[in-house]
């Protein structure tokens, strides 16, 4: 199947941190969330992976509520994300010229 538009993979990242600023969510909500966005909801084999990296770079944390994990953005995630924010808004400015 053809892909339509523009390639946004590289947001994924900053949409899970951008999120998790305004609820913490397990990670099914989160490709919900995403999808209502993207039109198209990622497979596990996308969204799990980019928690992990996530996790691992010390971003998010996850603690087990039951079956399901849910994640929580850190202070030094909400730190990445408001660069991230001030870069895309910068470049979007950029853009608009």
């Amino acid at each position: 199947m053809k892909k339509a538009g523009c390639d946004m993979r590289g947001m994924l990242s900053f949409q899970i941190l951008n999120m998790l600023k305004k609820k913490d969510l397990c990670g099914e909500e989160l490709a919900r969330n995403i999808e209502k966005y993207r039109g198209r909801k990622p497979v596990a084999s996308t969204i799990y992976p980019a928690l992990k990296r996530l996790s691992n770079n010390k971003l998010i944390q996850g603690k087990r509520n039951g079956k399901m994990k849910v994640y929580s953005i850190t202070k030094k995630g909400l730190l990445e994300e408001k660069k991230a924010l001030d870069y895309f808004k910068r470049l979007y400015i950029e853009i608009e010229k």
